[in-house]
């Protein structure tokens, strides 16, 4: 078992992962855990986590169970020892891509609705066809990426995908 902790030089992606993971809607907090824990190549405890990243256990608690919940950490236990141990989980390239994906479809069904919306202008129109346009060929690009981390068993089945790709 290794001890969890991070070489100075790395401090610095972990804050610039938090804030990334901020910038895309999530506590930046969860984002330091992921960018530590991405460094790691053990789980941790919720101690060790709040240790190194210098915040309260119960803000790391919470963040790694959000994190667990979307399937990018994975909560392990080992004998004899009572604490939760989080570590990145083993498919997360693929959950990542998948959770990219669902965004996508997201912002799709967004476009859809208000393209229905009455009768728009000839431009407007244009503007929502043309982004529909990106979107699709970027959800079928995912759908290609994931199928392709299937085959080389970096994803596992309940990930990739398993329905047509909306046309």
């Amino acid at each position: 078992m290794t001890e969890c902790n991070a070489p100075d030089d790395a401090v610095g992606f972990v804050e610039r992962m938090g804030l990334f993971w901020e910038a895309e809607g999530f506590p930046r907090i969860a984002g330091r855990i992921f960018g530590f824990l991405f460094l790691q190549p053990d789980a941790c405890s919720l101690d060790e986590l709040a240790d190194a990243l210098a915040v309260s256990k119960a803000s790391v608690s919470t963040d790694a169970r959000r994190l667990e919940q979307y399937g990018l950490l994975e909560r392990q236990s080992r004998p004899g020892d009572r604490r939760d141990y989080y570590g990145i989980a083993p498919d997360v390239t693929a959950r990542m891509v998948a959770m990219r994906r669902e965004r996508i479809a997201r912002f799709r069904d967004m476009l859809a609705c208000d393209a229905t919306a009455g009768a728009l202008h000839p431009v407007v129109r244009d503007r929502l066809r043309a982004m529909d346009v990106v979107h699709r060929h970027l959800d079928t690009a995912l759908d290609a990426i994931l199928r392709e981390l299937e085959s080389e068993g970096l994803a596992s089945t309940a990930i990739a995908p398993n329905h047509a790709t909306r046309s």
